[in-house]
């Protein structure tokens, strides 16, 4: 009987450790389940930048007022007759 009791306890600690360490077990499916997480938030924002740059191809094949608030705040171009000012910060001394 207590060789029965010992094999059944040795058993028991056997399954134990397959489920919690053994590949496929509860800490690798954690470990898959904090990965999955950060794939589909990292997908939310791709998705969400991907929408916004397609807003602005949109805009700026459908006329020329886009294209020109990209020349003047990508490029810094001016239109003929506008004057430019330029702000410059002074640099901070600690």
């Amino acid at each position: 009987m207590r060789w029965l009791i010992g094999g059944l306890f040795g058993l028991l600690v056997l399954l134990q450790y397959r489920l919690w360490f053994a590949e496929g077990g509860l800490a690798e499916a954690n470990r898959l389940q904090a990965q999955l997480e950060e794939a589909e938030a990292e997908n939310t924002e791709l998705r969400a930048r991907n929408a916004a740059l397609t807003q602005e191809v949109i805009a700026l094949q459908g006329g020329t007022e886009a294209v020109e608030k990209s020349a003047r705040e990508n490029l810094g171009l001016i239109k003929e007759g506008e004057v430019y000012y330029q702000f410059v910060e002074e640099p901070k001394t600690p």
